[in-house]
């Protein structure tokens, strides 16, 4: 969730600038509210349109149209679900470059990142297709005498998806087909920075056959938020965000009898060895660094380096740095720019706080040179070295362009330093040593794990989550965590009656 402030269309140019509206009842919903907010173009620094911001009854009518699709979409038969999944699945993969392109317009990120996060959305669409499969109970014949016991899972209702601006395709995904597939009705509230791929992919359900009010795309801002997270009718709630929205969703929601999953910040580290492969090991640190413009929950942002081999590492990375282009995404470019100009200028900021703090700039992001509009939000990538573990920078998620480097002497000062931290998202070691690998495995506190990988994000087959103030809640997205948290179970003790039924007894029931 983001806290930019509503606006009114006070001016000729907003009033001109096309309104993204909600998706309610199947269609293109106008708000009422009057309140809209400003959608940039990141590459060029230029409004492009405005987004509608819900009121009371906006929420209302997205609510209850979810609601009222719910009954019949629950009693759907699975092989007709997996028949409308099939197909959106089918449209979605042949469609994938316009959304690709809608992406990069809004968020800024370069057009083959943003087509390979929609394709890993597209693994979790492709999980739910095969839905039947994770959704059969257990079974156990006589357990008593002429007795059998089985379970059954079944939907919760209406649910909220709740994303984030850094994957407008990629992150809905990772709730939207399951939830849906499992015979719940979803309600998806999108950053109001980036909106526009959520209608699409309402547009692209319906196309595919859902029925209306299955998939509802509701605009807005924290009213919106406190909407979902306080409506009767709205039974679980999915989040991706900053662990202090995170937490408050999470403490929200379940404070008014909502099952919520809520996933936070990271800081994730990267461990780096000394008998490391030092040239893969400074690739690994770009891409996972520099990539998306660092706007990833699962973004390297700190290399631990166990010496001997920091000064060989720094001098690896700062030589690809060189060659890194920065510019619009729709150009034969590596990193776009970031999503608004009061982020780009945040993230900058944490520059001087780790010069003040003692850490040397080894390269410096705000001299970059961009390949396009001067006007666009540009900060090139960063590089920082020997960072007070005390400094802000090193402390606070960033989400930007900024990699910085802290050297320690020992794999165990390294593990120390990762799990004193206070997120436990994703981390990463580079090494030779399988021993060393394993140990690490076991050792560090972080929920989602890479050795000589390092972005570790989970194939959709297993879930996406960490660990401490990188998750709220129980359940981690996707994979069967996600269905177990989309459906609930139900215990059937069952006996068809005949004459050796025992008559009355009325002690408490006993296995015989």
């Amino acid at each position: 969730m983001t806290t930019t402030s509503p606006a009114t269309n006070d001016t000729a140019t907003e009033r001109s600038l096309p309104v993204v509206p909600h998706w309610i009842d199947g269609g293109e919903y106008p708000s009422r509210s009057g309140r809209t907010a400003p959608v940039f173009d990141p590459a060029l620094g230029v409004e492009t349109k405005r987004v509608a911001l819900a009121d009371g009854d906006d929420i209302a009518a997205a609510v209850a149209s979810a609601t009222a699709a719910f009954p019949a979409w629950a009693e759907t038969s699975l092989a007709k679900r997996q028949g409308i999944l099939f197909k959106f699945r089918e449209l979605l993969d042949a469609r994938k470059g316009e959304l690709a392109e809608i992406i990069t317009s809004e968020h800024g990120k370069v057009l083959s990142d943003a087509l390979g996060e929609i394709s890993r959305g597209q693994e979790v669409v492709e999980f739910a297709t095969g839905i039947a499969h994770h959704l059969k109970g257990e079974y156990s014949e006589q357990v008593s005498t002429g007795v059998d016991v089985y379970s059954i899972r079944q939907p919760l209702g209406v649910v909220a998806v709740i994303s984030p601006f850094n994957f407008p395709a990629m992150v809905p995904a990772w709730f939207f087909p399951i939830a849906i597939a499992t015979g719940n009705t979803v309600v998806l509230k999108p950053s109001e920075k980036d909106p526009s791929a959520a209608l699409w992919l309402a547009a692209l359900w319906k196309e595919a056959g859902l029925p209306d009010g299955v998939f509802t795309v509701l605009n807005g801002d924290k009213e919106a938020v406190d909407g979902l997270l306080t409506h009767p009718d709205v039974a679980a709630v999915s989040f991706v965000g900053s662990t202090p929205i995170a937490r408050y969703v999470y403490e929200t929601g379940t404070a008014h009898g909502k099952r919520v999953q809520a996933l936070g910040g990271a800081k994730n580290h990267m461990l780096v060895l000394p008998d490391a492969d030092l040239d893969l090991t400074a690739d690994s640190a770009i891409n996972a660094g520099f990539g998306s413009a660092g706007e990833r929950c699962m973004a390297i942002s700190v290399v631990v380096a166990v010496e001997p081999v920091a000064d060989e590492l720094v001098a690896k990375i700062r030589e690809r740095m060189a060659g890194l282009r920065v510019g619009d995404g729709r150009s034969a470019c590596d990193i776009g720019p970031l999503v608004t100009g009061q982020h780009r200028d945040r993230v900058a900021s944490y520059i001087d706080v780790a010069a003040e703090d003692g850490a040397t700039v080894v390269v410096d992001g705000r001299d970059v040179n961009p390949d396009g509009d001067a006007n666009g939000f540009w900060l090139g990538p960063t590089l920082l070295d020997r960072v007070p573990t005390t400094s802000r920078a090193y402390t606070e998620e960033i989400f930007g362009p900024v990699l910085s480097v802290v050297r320690v002497g020992s794999y165990e000062e390294g593990v120390a330093l990762i799990n004193a931290g206070a997120f436990g998202n994703g981390t990463a070691i580079f090494t030779n040593d399988g021993g060393a690998a394993r140990r690490f495995q076991r050792e560090v506190q972080v929920g989602m794990i890479g050795v000589n990988v390092p972005i570790p994000v989970p194939v959709a087959t297993f879930s996406f989550g960490g660990w401490k103030d990188s998750l709220f809640g129980d359940t981690k997205a996707h994979g069967a965590e996600g269905v177990r948290f989309y459906t609930q179970l139900k215990a059937i003790t069952s006996r068809w009656l005949d004459p050796s039924h025992g008559g009355i007894e009325l002690g408490f029931p006993q296995n015989r």
